[in-house]
């Protein structure tokens, strides 16, 4: 979703979420803000993690918004889970998907002190943000798992999207050489299937059975991809 086809609602959806969960500063400031964390996701480098990633993020938390506490709370984390992404290197994408949780975080912090939210709302959205670091199975709070289930969702879309997503993150890692970005990839997906459980909402729950279809069919594309190229370095 490139920034010119970025929703018109998006904005205004991030100014109510912001007065929702105790935002007191001017409309003004908070348009402001939304804007600038909107500018964030619009940047050309991402291919994956842009505003259609958002805007998925936010559709999912609402078909989860009954387990909530704090849904305004949740959105606003899912606003900002990305704020800091980074797609240069190896490890970026080995160790955290691009996304540095720990630095989102803190700039959420930092905006939501500046716009007036009660701490304990802003305590509730950072720590939201940093668990998604680990997608934890046993998440702190529903909240959390809601947020961590949405997140996770994308595991569970249909094939075409599935297919869709895999090829936007490629691109977003494009200057890591294929061996190397397909074994990092390899251990991530390794790394899903082990878990006991990857949605740990009730209702999230309905979406395991077709993301472990598509890791398992994905783990399997992989490992003959790594096969075939180390065949080909040994005849060489």
């Amino acid at each position: 979703m490139p920034p010119s086809t970025t929703p018109a609602w998006l904005l205004p959806a991030y100014i109510r979420e912001a007065v929702a969960a105790g935002a007191t500063a001017p409309e003004a400031q908070i348009a402001e803000a939304g804007a600038r964390l909107l500018r964030r996701w619009e940047s050309p480098a991402r291919h994956f993690h842009d505003t259609r990633h958002l805007v998925e993020l936010l559709t999912r938390v609402d078909e989860l918004q009954q387990e909530t506490r704090l849904p305004h709370c949740v959105r606003l984390a899912a606003w900002y889970h990305g704020a800091v992404f980074a797609s240069d290197s190896e490890s970026a994408y080995a160790e955290r998907g691009g996304e540095d949780e720990d630095a989102s975080a803190e700039y959420a912090r930092m905006e939501l002190r500046d716009l007036g939210l009660p701490d304990a709302k802003i305590d509730a959205v950072t720590q939201m943000v940093q668990g998604l670091a680990r997608h934890d199975t046993a998440p702190t709070s529903m909240d959390a798992a809601v947020l961590s289930d949405a997140d996770l969702a994308i595991l569970a879309a249909d094939p075409q999207r599935y297919k869709a997503y895999l090829h936007d993150v490629r691109e977003e890692y494009a200057d890591i050489p294929d061996e190397h970005f397909m074994r990092s990839r390899r251990a991530i997906v390794g790394k899903l299937l082990a878990r006991n459980r990857l949605y740990t909402s009730p209702l999230g729950a309905s979406w395991e059975s077709q993301a472990r279809q598509n890791l398992g069919a994905e783990c399997v594309r992989l490992d003959k991809a790594i096969a075939a190229m180390s065949t080909s370095d040994g005849a060489s």
